[in-house]
């Protein structure tokens, strides 16, 4: 490999639209996603259960990928989100 900063690196935009729309993939994303609810829900604040109740994954289809989101359907979740940070906790616990 050439040390003069002369190498150009083209990739294939097709190759990884293939891959990431594979169900193997895909399936390996809600997995983790799956893994996220759990511990959001486990480790929700129970007042009315309106919150812990409200969380759901979503899927949206962006250009390369199928993403996978959990978010809360309740009128309080941000303001449960901004004091708590359950989600962000959640997310931490389920990297891989």
């Amino acid at each position: 490999m050439p040390r003069s900063g002369n190498t150009v690196v083209e990739f294939n935009p097709r190759f990884f639209e293939t891959v990431l729309r594979e169900p193997r993939v895909e399936a390996l994303v809600d997995g983790v996603t799956e893994d996220v609810l759990k511990a959001a829900q486990t480790n929700a604040p129970v007042d009315t259960m309106d919150y812990r109740n409200g969380l759901h994954i979503e899927h949206r289809d962006s250009r390369y990928r199928r993403v996978a989101r959990v978010v809360g359907s309740d009128e309080k979740t941000l303001l449960i989100e901004s004091r708590t940070g359950n989600l962000g906790r959640a997310v931490k616990a389920a990297k891989r």
